[in-house]
This record gives C-alpha cells, sequence and structure tokens, in this order.
C-alpha cells in the first residue's frame, strides 16, 4: 500500500507540474530553456536537489558542460574527438618533415620569408572560411590594425626564426630544444610580470635545461664509422635555436596579454594577426630572400610546399574541434605525444647516429616536461577548487 501511494503520489506531481508547463507563457518556457544551458554546475547541482530538473528526464540528460556534440545528442562525438587528435597528431609531425625536406634543397633555403608568407595567408584563409556563418566555427572580431602590428612583427620573427632554426640544425635538436619554450615562458613572466609557478615546478623545469644542454654538446659528436655522412650541430644552430625560442616565448606572452585586453579567443585573434603577418614579410622578401629557377623546380618540390600549406590549413582546423571537445589534459597529452613522435623519428632518419649521452638527454627532457605539466595541472585543479569553496 505505501508503493502505491508513492506512485499515487508521483502521478499526481507530475500531472500538476504538466498543468503548470502548460499554463506557463511560451516565452517563460524558452527562457528556462536557455536558462538551463547556461546553468553553472553549482546551480545544476542546486536544482538537481530541489528537483525542478526531475521532470522529462533533464537530469540524466544534462552534461556537466553542453557542447555542440550534447546539444545534438551525437553518439559518434568522443570518436571525432579522437580522429581530429590523430589528424593533427599526424599532420603536426608530418609538416616538420617536410618543412625540413624543403628547406634542405639548395634552391629554397633562401625563401624563408616567403615560405612564411605562404603559410600565413593559408592560415587566414583557413580562418576566413571557418568563420563564415554557413560554417559559424567562430565569430570573427575586428582589431585595429596599428594595435595588431607589435603582434603580427613578433608572430613573423617567431616562424621565420623556427624555420631558419630547422633548416640549420637535425631535426630532433630542434623539437627537444623546442621544450625550453616553457621554462623561457616563466622567466620573462617572473622578472617582467611579476607571475610564479609552484616550487616544485620549478625543481622539475631544472632538469629538463640539463638535458637540452646534453643534447647540445653530444648531438654534436662524430659518427663511430669513418666517413659516415653524420651532420653535426654547430655553434650556429644552437644560438638560433636558443634565439628563436626566446622570441617564441615573448611571442607567447603577448598573445596571452592581447586576448585578456581585446576579450578574444585564439583563432579571432589569429584571424587578426595571420594576415597582417603575411602582408609585412612580403615588403622582407625582396631583401632576404633569393627565389630559384621557377622552371627548373622539380615537381616534387611544388608537391612538398602543396603539401606543407595543406598540413598547415588542417592543423588549425583540428585544433578548432580539439580545443572545443577535449580537456587540458587531453590537450597537454596530445602535444607531448607530437614532440616525443618527432624526437624519435628524427633519431632514427637521415643517418644520423645518437650517442648515450645525447639519448640521456632526450629522455631526461621528455620526462621532466612531462613532470612539469602534471603539478602544474594539478596545481590549477587544487587552485579551482579553493575557488569554488
Amino acid at each position: 500500500m505505501d508503493a502505491l501511494n508513492d506512485d499515487n503520489e508521483k502521478f499526481r506531481l507530475v500531472s500538476s507540474n504538466t498543468r503548470e508547463e502548460a499554463q506557463r507563457p511560451r516565452s517563460e518556457s524558452a527562457l528556462s530553456d536557455r536558462t538551463l544551458l547556461n546553468m553553472s554546475d553549482s546551480e545544476t547541482e542546486e536544482k538537481r536537489r530541489s528537483g525542478d530538473l526531475e521532470k522529462e528526464g533533464l537530469v540524466e540528460q544534462l552534461p556537466k558542460v553542453v557542447t555542440k556534440e550534447h546539444a545534438t545528442k551525437d553518439p559518434y562525438a568522443r570518436a571525432k574527438i579522437l580522429m581530429w587528435m590523430f589528424v593533427n597528431t599526424l599532420a603536426t609531425v608530418t609538416i616538420v618533415f617536410c618543412n625540413k625536406a624543403i628547406f634542405s634543397d639548395k634552391s629554397f633555403s633562401q625563401c624563408q620569408a616567403a615560405f612564411a608568407a605562404f603559410h600565413f595567408f593559408v592560415t587566414a584563409a583557413t580562418l576566413y572560411l571557418l568563420s563564415r556563418p554557413a560554417v559559424g566555427m567562430f565569430e570573427p572580431r575586428k582589431i585595429p590594425i596599428m594595435n595588431m602590428l607589435p603582434l603580427a612583427i613578433a608572430m613573423a620573427m617567431n616562424i621565420v626564426g623556427m624555420n631558419v632554426s630547422l633548416q640549420v640544425s637535425t631535426i630532433t635538436f630542434y623539437q627537444i630544444t623546442r621544450v625550453l619554450l616553457t621554462p623561457i615562458v616563466a622567466i620573462i613572466n617572473f622578472f617582467f610580470y611579476k607571475k610564479t609557478i609552484p616550487r616544485m615546478a620549478v625543481y622539475a623545469l631544472i632538469p629538463m635545461c640539463f638535458g637540452v644542454g646534453l643534447i647540445s654538446y653530444y648531438d654534436q659528436k662524430s659518427a663511430p664509422v669513418p666517413g659516415a655522412p653524420i651532420k653535426a650541430v654547430g655553434a650556429l644552430s644552437v644560438l638560433l635555436a636558443f634565439g628563436s625560442v626566446t622570441v617564441s616565448g615573448i611571442y607567447t606572452i603577448w598573445i596571452g596579454t592581447y586576448q585578456r585586453k581585446y576579450e578574444v579567443n585564439g583563432f579571432q585573434l589569429l584571424y587578426n594577426q595571420a594576415p597582417l603577418g603575411g602582408v609585412l614579410l612580403l615588403y622582407v622578401v625582396p631583401w632576404s630572400d633569393k627565389f630559384p629557377a621557377l622552371d627548373q623546380t622539380p615537381a616534387v618540390m611544388w608537391g612538398l610546399i602543396l603539401l606543407s600549406g595543406f598540413l598547415a590549413a588542417l592543423i588549425n582546423l583540428s585544433q578548432f574541434f580539439i580545443i572545443g571537445g577535449s580537456g587540458p589534459l587531453e590537450s597537454t597529452v596530445v602535444g607531448h605525444l607530437k614532440t616525443c613522435l618527432i624526437v624519435v623519428i628524427g633519431a632514427f632518419s637521415g643517418g644520423k647516429v645518437i650517442t648515450d649521452k645525447a639519448a640521456f638527454g632526450i629522455l631526461l627532457a621528455l620526462i621532466s616536461i612531462f613532470s612539469y605539466s602534471a603539478i602544474m595541472m594539478r596545481h590549477t585543479n587544487l587552485a579551482s577548487t579553493v575557488k569554488k569553496a
């Protein structure tokens, strides 16, 4: 009898809710639906306790984060995110080796500015298409050109510096020195912006710098087999690599500053700076680049250039889906996976010999960057928990 009375009581409550819903104005109902989608986690939990979401099974259907996939109830949303992560990883690894092949050709070794401008215009065209109402990936925002000029110059210097460093260095050395971007950003933030990181994170960065130092020195050793075609990493490569990473660190910090100042996301900011950076580089090309005889350029080289542009567009496109559909942990793991793949493939390609000490330096640097990321994510989660409390 108690169970029957409970069922009758539930029936009366549902009937009452149904009548109230029918009597509610349409605009109020629509407002409720919109509020539901914008509800924070704490508000949602409060609603769960009060039982207001029990009707029509909304308690089970409402996700903690409402995304486009949740709204459309796409059962393959997770599979699509994993697919785009795979595409992004494959494109990023491939473009490094593709660009290395282009810069290793004497005909294009002095076309750094033109090649960077080509990538900028490909990126600008990709972002323009993704911002169109028919696609609707993001809403473009205009920022005054003069305000964007310093960031566009830094972007151009960053990309050209990376290309030059890749040209004169081995792929392994180039990629492993890129992990120094993390401590350089931390140092610049500390001295110029008075921003600090946890002490354990600082300790994790020390072996990373030591590992890169080992690679910088021992990667120059000759092969044990006389006459083996080993390309040594010289002082110029080291200087360009560290200079490139320093410029990248400044550029990275400026990106965050501009995003906060103009209240835009990364893609809205890139939408403004990519075409401007490409135009600026066109003014540099006549003074810095030396073009090859176009009629003597093999078709394979033109194919590599087109492939590089396509991969750049694919990286930008896949990044949209990764940022929108994955958490910070997944994005961090994907970034480290790309670094590991490039380092490992570069170490065993091109007839190169990796000494034991250089291999130890690579392993030390990779372990350190993983440890640093884990510490920073734990610190961020703890700070977020304390703030909510």
